[in-house]
């Protein structure tokens, strides 16, 4: 069985209620439940969450809610691995036999459909333990500076100071839509960003973290141009 798990808490800081605050005219989860839905990968599409207001909203876009997650896994400082070995754990004790594991973020209104469809393939292979979305760097970061404490600049790598950008080894980040993973490394804690896993790369076009008022003004307007 193949389950997608939707951590969406309901206390959201810098911008609230964001997980179902209307982007472009649906809540922010409605994008996350219906990429992943018509990805056609799983047979289960769950939200975790805290929250019945979430939950009300998850339901009516067509995921399930079999639980309410517990407020110890639901504060400022529970993590997402936390939330997700609770997940795994609950539907392993309903007797599912779950092998594949996708975590979708709740914010995460760029994601597509077809690049879930590229991590299952990978995550399929024996030697992957995880599969996440990536996109690369604008800038060289080889070439980041940062500042002292008496607001001076200084170079994080110096030795890059005369080095052609086009020397320069391509880096890439996540890109804060999916990851997904082998239950069995979710549930033993392993690393994503190691060399057991594998990237699914993704347009920086259609990467936008959503964090701030201002980061949710800018994917707004890219999201109109898209």
């Amino acid at each position: 069985m193949n389950i997608a798990i939707i951590p969406a808490r309901g206390g959201s800081k810098r911008i609230p209620r964001k997980n179902i605050k209307l982007f472009h005219g649906k809540p922010m989860i409605a994008y996350s439940i219906e990429a992943a839905q018509n990805s056609g990968c799983f047979d289960k599409i769950i939200v975790s969450t805290d929250d019945q207001e979430i939950a009300d909203v998850a339901l009516q876009y067509g995921a399930e809610v079999p639980f309410i997650r517990p407020a110890n896994i639901a504060d400022d400082f529970a993590t997402t691995l936390d939330v997700m070995q609770h997940a795994i754990n609950w539907c392993t004790e309903q007797d599912w036999d779950i092998r594949l594991v996708c975590c979708v973020y709740a914010t995460a209104p760029f994601i597509q459909p077809k690049y879930i469809v590229q991590g299952l393939r990978l995550i399929s292979c024996d030697n992957v333990e995880y599969a996440f979305s990536a996109t690369t760097f604008p800038f060289a970061i080889q070439r980041a500076i940062i500042m002292t404490s008496d607001g001076f600049v200084k170079m994080m790598h110096p030795e890059h100071l005369n080095t052609r950008s086009q020397d320069l080894e391509e880096t890439y980040h996540d890109a804060g839509q999916f990851y997904w993973g082998k239950a069995s490394a979710f549930l033993m804690g392993k690393a994503i960003f190691a060399e057991h896993s594998k990237a699914i790369l993704i347009p920086r076009k259609h990467v936008q973290d959503i964090d701030t008022p201002e980061d949710w003004e800018l994917a707004e307007s890219l999201f109109k141009t898209l």
